[in-house]
């Protein structure tokens, strides 16, 4: 592999490289995971990727910052426009493999995070949920819908 490497000019991370048996481990490469995955529909397994937890952990932290208090003199549309490009661009890449755990997981920790800024820009107390159910976020004020987005998947169709 080193001999490989040097006629691509490219230098290899010693302390990175390692060497894994598939399928038994599991490795994280460009953001996915890969290693053993599970068919939904029959249960048999497969080699196949899903976004890495470390990739997952990184956008709820981002979109934390994005809804924090410091943007509650922010105007809604505003927020919701800078949360939806976010999550469309995270999603177009992570779209390859079982996402839906990982999509269902950003999607909750957006509506979560989007409902408490509401509930401080607005200055309501409670869990709000009444005041701003998935519905309101969603259809009122454009929300992406992450689960809704594995339907289009070009895969998913056959």
């Amino acid at each position: 592999m080193r001999v490989m490497m040097s006629k691509l000019k490219l230098t290899i991370n010693e302390d990175k490289t390692r060497i894994c048996r598939l399928p038994e481990q599991t490795f994280d490469f460009l953001g996915y995971t890969l290693g053993r995955c599970y068919s939904t529909r029959t249960g048999r397994t497969y080699i196949g990727t899903v976004p890495s937890k470390k990739r997952v952990a990184r956008v709820c932290r981002e979109i934390s910052e994005m809804t924090g208090r410091r943007w509650s003199l922010m105007e809604v549309q505003d927020r919701v426009a800078r949360l939806n490009r976010m999550l469309v661009g995270w999603s177009n890449y992570f779209r390859l493999g079982p996402v839906s755990k990982a999509y269902h997981a950003v999607g909750d920790h957006a509506r979560r995070r989007l409902r408490r800024w509401l509930k401080a820009k607005h200055k309501l107390r409670g869990r709000c949920t009444g005041k701003f159910p998935d519905s309101y976020l969603h259809d009122g004020l454009g929300l992406v819908r992450l689960e809704a987005r594995t339907a289009s998947l070009p895969w998913a169709k056959a």
